[in-house]
């Protein structure tokens, strides 16, 4: 697979977001919580990355320059383990880095795939969200 990394464009937005609503781990309880104007200023600031192969999106990923937390970072069911997380994760981190933020900060649910791998990557658990989601810190270096 020949993967890319790109900035997403406005344009995208409805194919994230259908990506958004086919992942099997972190699914929102609301769908209607995270709408295409959530995602407007992330675009705008070249913020959100995504990952396509021959024009298909596999995943994207985002950091929130103003809280310092990861906003998004979700590869499309079937695309898993190939390092397309990884790569997306390390634009959101980079994303952060550039905003002044000596720690990225993530949440995802407990017992799932995604929290074992933050956990083999290094990420420290630092608590829970209000809804039982794990937080997960990493210093940068």
């Amino acid at each position: 697979m020949g993967f890319r990394i790109r900035a997403a464009l406005a344009a995208d937005i409805p194919a994230l977001m259908v990506l958004r609503a086919a992942v099997t781990e972190n699914r929102l309880a609301d769908p209607q919580r995270v709408q295409a104007r959530h995602y407007r200023p992330f675009v705008a600031r070249g913020d959100l990355w995504l990952c396509e192969d021959a024009g298909r999106i596999l995943g994207f990923g985002a950091g929130d320059r103003e809280t310092g937390w990861i906003w998004a970072l979700l590869v499309q069911p079937g695309f898993e383990g190939r390092g397309i997380g990884r790569a997306l994760l390390a634009r959101a981190c980079d994303t952060l880095r550039d905003a002044g933020f000596a720690e990225c900060t993530l949440s995802t649910d407990p017992d799932t795939r995604a929290a074992r791998v933050y956990r083999r990557a290094g990420w420290r658990e630092a608590g829970r969200t209000a809804d039982g989601e794990v937080i997960f810190k990493l210093r940068e270096t």
